[in-house]
């Protein structure tokens, strides 16, 4: 089958937008880009994506695609169609046969058309058929809507009925313009044409457009900016010069940018005030007000300090009479009324006051309550921290690690939390300070949470450090070990970024920590405290495969490593991250040198000859240099017993790249045993010896790292 020449005309292009109710913010830049995959596959399904464009746009209330450079038809596709045998198509004489005449009939060609081909079971009858492309005006009517409906959300509704049409919201309208004529398509029981609607407020309700261009010019007449990039441009230039004029700098968050470019279509930075005695509470509650829940950038003084200034983002091109700047600093004094009222009344008692309160609040219905979970913490805490001050760690103290853990889950029961759940931690830690407790313990358990993700910083302290691993850890085995795994789209519990996290700490602290047996004192305390849950050995070997993943992850995109590198070397083991760290470096370090590669090469041919042979590391006995039969094979033997002890010795001081050094200058040897040795041999006791010095070499050298494991060209000899 191939394509036929097609006539030249000049490419076609197409407006698409879906107009609907608000749309929430968050689901757009998902949408957008869903929406132009999923035009881009049907596209490509159709044969029209060669020289296509899609680009997509989306505001509150629309979707947009804009597609460029389609062929006004698909191209005709020339078939060849295969009949009968030959044998069956022709007589003695070569004349065709009944077969032969109702194949070309079949196939609408006369029978003086048809021809013989050779395929892999003889000659076959054969036709030619141009099957021709169809308009792209009616492949679009049927692409289209399939590219609405396949658009995934968490949520959708219906507005016509429970059998009408789905989407996130009710659809209102459907523009559709094909080569500047409207296409006659149908989106969710709604006919398409020509004409969009303005912004809600500033634009008119039916506005007719020819193509993309001018499109986008008589929306951005109409009050809306269609490209997110364009109004997120606008947003940031608003926001610096109100910084700007007053001296002062904005709060950086560049998430709340992002949304707040998808709350509006014509966004504009208006500046309100608020009480400068609301400055007294602390400035995380004022900062987490103002962004949570009203959407407001908090401006800062060139010293740090908060401002009792406010920039809001309104969807409108301007607020001259200041009735919206008014509305908003109502909101805000609202607001911060309740959060100075939840700080004064959270803090009549103590924090750990707050501890038999969470006995009331659930973690997980088999894993029992928050009180349960901060018994295991704490246990888990004591034990990460004692290990620490066994290995000559001195800033390691059990007792406040202790206290630390007891206190870090209190807040959950409090007035604040429970307003604003975005403090949990924040918000104990600062009632822990104003109340008196320890710095050391205060910032702990305002730190507990650290990292959210690979670039947020870990806690500050060691025992903010204990604690936070001791709480994922918990998290992340108890989780695991009552069957709930995080799936490609769901994971409720956060564990991955539980794993995550307790990898970011380890290896930012460094931390010597064995990972199997920190899961074994989770799991300990998991069957020590209520409710009570047993892990498995299995279990727990899956648990560590989990947080092994994420570690490999941190590895090969944090910190660079190479895919084989860290594969090398997690082959060795890696129950102790740090260690394994230093060994990766080691071995990017020495990589380049002149023997590790083609050594890396004999390693990989060890490994197969092995298991061809069925031999594993751990061969019965070692190899006899009695029954060695060659130079080469006793030269081996003898140059990895002197190794063997320096690397031993090198490995003990944690001297990775020397050691490693010393591996690959076996190098020569190794070659010159494959070059005259054959390691098959016929003789039964002669090839078991030669496997078994194979063997020990393997099983010697690659504690470090596997070198089968490193990429490289295999030799063939």
């Amino acid at each position: 089958m191939k394509a036929a020449a097609a006539t030249k005309e000049k490419p076609i292009e197409l407006l698409f937008e879906i107009g609907c109710e608000e749309i929430p913010a968050g689901m757009l830049p998902k949408a957008e880009e869903e929406l132009r995959v999923n035009l881009e596959k049907l596209l490509a399904a159709e044969s029209l994506s060669q020289g296509t464009t899609v680009e997509t746009f989306s505001a509150p209330r629309r979707l947009t695609a804009w597609v460029r450079g389609l062929p006004v038809k698909q191209a005709d596709v020339e078939l060849e169609i295969t009949g009968p045998p030959k044998s069956v198509a022709y007589d003695a004489v070569g004349a065709p046969t009944r077969a032969a005449l109702s194949f070309a009939e079949k196939q609408g060609v006369h029978v003086n058309s048809v021809y013989l081909v050779q395929t892999a079971k003889g000659e076959y009858l054969a036709a030619k058929q141009v099957k021709a492309g169809r308009a792209t005006e009616q492949i679009l009517t049927g692409a289209l809507p399939r590219a609405v409906h396949d658009l995934s959300w968490r949520k959708s509704m219906t507005w016509t009925g429970l059998n009408g049409p789905r989407f996130i919201r009710p659809i209102r309208w459907v523009v559709a313009v094909l080569d500047g004529k409207p296409l006659h398509v149908a989106v969710a029981g709604i006919a398409a044409d020509n004409s969009t609607r303005g912004h809600r407020f500033l634009g008119a309700a039916a506005i007719r457009v020819r193509n993309f261009p001018d499109y986008e010019k008589k929306l951005h007449a109409n009050g809306v900016i269609i490209r997110p990039s364009r109004r997120q441009e606008k947003i940031s230039r608003e926001l610096e010069a109100f910084a700007k004029k007053g001296n002062c700098r904005v709060h950086e968050d560049a998430d709340l940018r992002r949304l707040v470019t998808y709350l509006n279509e014509y966004p504009t930075v208006i500046q309100g005030n608020f009480d400068p005695a609301f400055l007294n509470l602390p400035d995380e509650i004022l900062v987490t007000v103002m962004r949570d829940h009203q959407k407001y950038f908090a401006i800062e003084k060139r010293n740090g300090e908060l401002a009792s200034q406010f920039l809001a983002v309104i969807n409108s091109d301007k607020d001259p009479q200041g009735i919206i700047r008014a509305g908003h600093e109502r909101v805000l004094r609202a607001r911060f009324a309740d959060a100075r009222f939840f700080w004064e009344s959270d803090q009549k008692c103590r924090l750990a006051d707050y501890l038999p309160k969470l006995e009331r609040v659930t973690y997980e219905s088999r894993l029992g309550s928050y009180g349960h979970k901060v018994e295991r913490v704490r246990d888990l805490a004591r034990w990460l921290t004692e290990q620490w001050f066994n290995l000559g760690i001195q800033q390691a103290h059990v007792s406040e690690a202790d206290r630390a853990a007891e206190l870090a889950k209190c807040d959950l029961a409090t007035e604040m939390v429970r307003e604003f759940p975005e403090l949990q931690g924040i918000v104990g830690g600062l009632y822990a300070r104003a109340q008196g407790e320890p710095h050391e313990i205060a910032d702990a358990v305002y730190d507990h949470y650290r990292p959210v993700g690979l670039d947020d910083s870990i806690p500050r302290n060691l025992t903010g450090c204990a604690v936070a691993l001791a709480d994922k850890l918990d998290s992340v085995v108890g989780c695991l070990a009552v069957g709930i795994v995080p799936t490609g789209s769901s994971d409720p519990y956060a564990l991955r970024r539980a794993a995550l996290g307790m990898v970011k700490i380890i290896l930012e602290r460094k931390l010597p920590l064995s990972l199997s047996l920190a899961i074994g004192a989770a799991g300990k305390a998991l069957v020590s405290f209520k409710p009570k849950r047993s892990v498995t050995p299995d279990q727990e070997k899956k648990i560590l495969d989990f947080i092994l993943d994420r570690a490999r992850f941190v590895f090969r995109e944090k910190e660079q490593f190479a895919y084989d590198e860290v594969s090398a070397v997690f082959r060795s083991g890696a129950d102790d991250l740090v260690d394994a760290q230093k060994r990766l470096s080691a071995l990017r370090a020495i990589r380049k040198s002149r023997n590790f590669e083609p050594l890396a090469v004999s390693f990989k041919r060890i490994r197969k000859i092995l298991e061809k042979a069925g031999v594993g590391l751990g061969v019965d006995g070692r190899a006899n240099p009695e029954l060695f039969e060659s130079a080469a094979e006793r030269e081996l033997h003898s140059a990895s017993q002197a190794a063997a002890s320096k690397v031993q010795s090198l490995k003990r001081g944690g001297k990775y790249q020397e050691a490693l050094e010393v591996i690959a200058s076996l190098r020569p040897v190794v070659d010159k045993f494959f070059d005259g040795v054959m390691v098959m041999a016929e003789k039964d006791e002669v090839r078991k010896n030669r496997l078994a010095l194979l063997a020990e070499l393997l099983g010697e050298f690659t504690t470090i790292a596997d070198f089968s494991e490193i990429g490289g060209e295999e030799r063939l000899d």
